[in-house]
């Protein structure tokens, strides 16, 4: 059985082949988005992660007929109400050293003990 695991990381990929693996799933072979250039990237227009991972899960699903596996993930932080969230991605629109220094930017004036953050990670198959 194939599995298409709805991410263009690689090491996303390797990290779910030896879970999966672990689990006893041996059988099952887990390919990325890599094997189906045609398939460009999938808007993220849920206004939930939950919402999102299944959008992901389920565009995957009817592009390539496969089963597919989607994730949708963010960090959560009490003193910016939550934020960035869902947007943690796209969180400075310039990519993830870029959103880290954003989000210490916005946190430069909380103390340390007011910084408690999650995160959300929500898997869709």
């Amino acid at each position: 059985m194939k599995l298409v695991l709805a991410t263009k990381n690689s090491g996303k990929v390797v990290e779910f082949r030896r879970l999966l693996e672990e689990l006893g799933a041996k059988d099952l072979e887990v390919v990325g988005l890599d094997q189906f250039p045609e398939i460009g990237d999938i808007e993220e227009t849920g206004k939930t992660f939950e919402e999102n991972a299944l959008l992901k899960a389920r565009t995957i699903c009817k592009l390539t007929g496969l089963p597919a596996l989607a994730d949708d993930s963010g960090i959560c932080v009490d003193a910016l109400d939550g934020a960035p969230g869902l947007y943690s991605a796209r969180y400075s629109g310039k990519g993830d050293f870029a959103n880290n220094e954003k989000l210490l930017h916005e946190l430069r004036d909380v103390p340390d003990e007011k910084r408690g953050a999650y995160f959300i990670c929500v898997a869709a198959y």
